[in-house]
């Protein structure tokens, strides 16, 4: 398993169309992808899961990727969420 951490930058947080690309982007990955902000904890590719974190500005949020392409997909994810979130 891979975890990277990162902090939402946007003043109105993690809103529907930021999750949304996220959700896509996760979706992308073969393996399993959590999302964790505090104690909430839910699957990045389900748009869902991923605004129920309630994620503000300068929030903390953590993502995991399992699988076999794991370091791959990690580092994709990475890449995507410091551009755009």
């Amino acid at each position: 398993m891979v975890r990277f951490a990162f902090r939402i930058k946007g003043e109105s947080g993690l809103q529907t169309k930021q999750a949304g690309e996220l959700v896509r982007e996760a979706a992308k990955c073969t393996g399993d992808v959590a999302i964790r902000k505090g104690e909430k904890t839910g699957n990045a590719k389900l748009i869902f899961n991923v605004l129920a974190l309630s994620a503000k500005e300068n929030d903390e949020v953590e993502i995991s990727v399992s699988g076999e392409k794991e370091a791959e997909e990690a580092a994709a994810l990475e890449t995507f969420v410091r551009a755009n979130l």
